[in-house]
């Protein structure tokens, strides 16, 4: 069985425009759900999600919602 762990979760706000990025990073900031400056969603924490805001790292702030 596997143990029971809080998931973490992550707070992730859009700081900057995506207009003069590639389309793949554009692509990336949909699939975290953001899309215009000011626009705040909250992730749980994983492999996908830090690759995700690996490639667009310039254009995000995150927090760790756990401490």
């Amino acid at each position: 069985m596997m143990s029971e762990k809080a998931e973490t979760r992550l707070h992730v706000v859009q700081i900057a425009s995506g207009a003069r990025c590639t389309k793949y990073q554009i692509l990336s900031l949909k699939a975290l759900g953001l899309g215009k400056i000011g626009k705040r969603v909250e992730l749980t924490d994983n492999d996908c999600i830090r690759g995700l805001i690996k490639k667009v790292s310039h254009l995000i702030k995150v927090e760790n919602l756990n401490g």
